[in-house]
């Protein structure tokens, strides 16, 4: 089972019919295909066994999916990796995974082509649409390899915003099931959708690339984030379907262009990788209307935990807003203690899920492997509560719990309540040490440009909404909040900022 045979067998189906879209190229089906298969030729005359690692630090072009594909072709494992990341990251990464080749982009080409020196293990780096790439591209086709369901597909490196990143293996297996469940659980796809890319190809984007290529969809491939380039493939473009991470939708509901910008033309916006909050959810709701799908899960079972679908958004309470939706189809998704005891409705503990759309292990870490992995059950290391409908309500990582005075508080409940200030942009929660309490809360929040934000209006807020031990004894307020290269505050970064001699506003 080798998703390089689909690809193949929509090529004889829809020769035609437009694969891939970035700023110099199209290509069709059919020559999509044919470079695939030459490219895998090329990896394989480069000494490549079936089972070798290949990483792919690029840049968003077509390239980056025209070598995934050649990857699976000729049987080996692709490493996407995030073309922001430092080459420090990396050179960890190409490390760790054992890649026998990097492919990267122009616009990185000088800052990695040591690694070709510094890695062992690396055979060379190799910059697409040069001379030594093209010749890769020239090269024998070859039939996609006979391969295993569970032979290895993708190794997804973690953020690492705690640590190093582990590599989640992920197989073939896992997936088409990921794209099986996008068919069940969001859209119905065919020839004539388009998957406009906006994010990172090596994460969220490029995953669900594969529900729409395998059902003969157009893939669009925009180099980043830009709302006007956003803009003008709507006017060429419809039934598209984009990912945005959270604070790309805010950006994006907060433009000017926003309200000049062809709707009707977007099938679906599905958003995940970190916390919507409900007052800028309720935004992108009067915009968009019936076209987000929220949807939770991480690298070690990528898109595929739990989902809110289109119609679930549409008039629901604020309760239902703040959830993540229900268990996808075919996932098992539980909320236990510290044991592993299911937990009644309504309380907290970590949420753990189950299903074919799972890491077989972290890659060389046999230790992180047996406590993520224990009883079966993918631990996410994420906290939630399951309501009685099964509702699944994320809290925050459990690292980020706050204990203050010996109860528990959680960062994102006192988030959600803050932004409801209109001239709030952005706020993130975090616990500092305390003599007397254990921890205190302190909030980091980003007021509107050219506003003024009253604190009293904020702890205001905060007595109005949640319990007064939970509201911030101290706001920080900040003109941006710390985030990693895929949106995510990092409230390690937070902490490590705060200044225990006080500055800021106290409450």
């Amino acid at each position: 089972m080798n998703l390089a045979f689909l690809l193949r067998d929509l090529a004889r189906r829809l020769p035609e019919r437009p694969a891939v879209t970035d700023r110099t190229t199209t290509l069709s089906y059919a020559a999509f295909a044919e470079r695939t298969a030459r490219l895998g030729g090329g990896f394989r005359a480069r000494g490549l066994a079936p089972g070798d690692r290949v990483a792919l630090c690029m840049e968003n072009s077509g390239a980056f999916l025209e070598c995934l594909f050649a990857c699976w072709t000729a049987g080996l494992c692709a490493v996407p990796v995030n073309a922001k990341l430092h080459p420090r990251e990396v050179e960890h990464i190409v490390r760790d995974s054992g890649a026998r080749l990097l492919i990267t982009t122009e616009g990185l080409a000088e800052a990695l082509a040591p690694l070709a020196d510094a890695v062992p293990a690396l055979l060379a780096a190799i910059v697409a649409g040069t001379a030594e790439y093209d010749r890769l591209a020239r090269a024998e086709a070859i039939p996609p390899a006979a391969l295993e369901p569970t032979d290895r597909a993708w190794l997804f490196y973690t953020s690492g915003t705690t640590g190093r990143p582990k590599g989640a293996i992920l197989s073939h297996r896992a997936l088409l099931f990921m794209a099986h469940a996008y068919y069940a659980d969001i859209d119905a796809l065919g020839p004539a959708d388009v998957k406009l890319h906006v994010g990172p190809l090596s994460h969220a984007s490029g995953l669900y690339a594969l529900p729409h290529m395998l059902k003969g969809g157009h893939q669009v491939v925009l180099p980043g984030f830009d709302i006007p380039a956003i803009a003008a493939a709507l006017e060429q473009h419809a039934n598209v379907t984009l990912f945005a991470a959270p604070t790309m939708l805010t950006r994006l509901v907060h433009s000017p262009e926003a309200g000049r910008m062809r709707v009707d033309r977007i099938k679906t916006i599905y958003y995940g990788g970190g916390p919507m909050y409900v007052a800028d959810l309720e935004r992108a709701l009067t915009l968009f209307g019936p076209r987000l799908y929220q949807l939770y899960g991480q690298g070690e079972s990528p898109m595929t935990i739990t989902g809110l679908d289109q119609s679930a958004h549409i008039g629901a309470d604020p309760a239902t807003l703040r959830s993540a939706g229900v268990a996808r189809s075919g996932v098992g998704v539980r909320v236990a203690d510290a044991e592993d005891r299911d937990l009644p409705p309504g309380e907290v503990g970590e949420v753990l899920t189950r299903s074919d759309c799972m890491m077989e292990a972290y890659w060389n870490n046999p230790a992180a492997t047996a406590e993520t992995l224990r009883g079966g059950w993918l631990h996410t290391g994420d906290l939630g509560s399951l309501d009685a409908r099964g509702f699944l309500t994320l809290r925050d990582r459990s690292k980020d719990m706050i204990i203050s005075g010996g109860s528990n508080i959680y960062p994102r409940e006192i988030e959600e309540v803050l932004l409801r200030h209109p001239d709030l942009l952005e706020a993130s929660v975090i616990g500092t040490p305390h003599p007397d309490w254990g921890e205190q809360v302190v909030a980091f929040v980003v007021a509107r440009p050219g506003t003024t934000v009253d604190p009293a209006a904020l702890d205001a807020l905060c007595l109005d909404h949640i319990a007064r031990f939970k509201r911030p004894k101290l706001y920080r307020f900040v003109e941006t909040l710390p985030k990693n290269n895929y949106g995510k505050v990092l409230k390690t970064a937070l902490r490590a900022q705060f200044d225990d001699a006080g500055k800021g506003t106290t409450a």
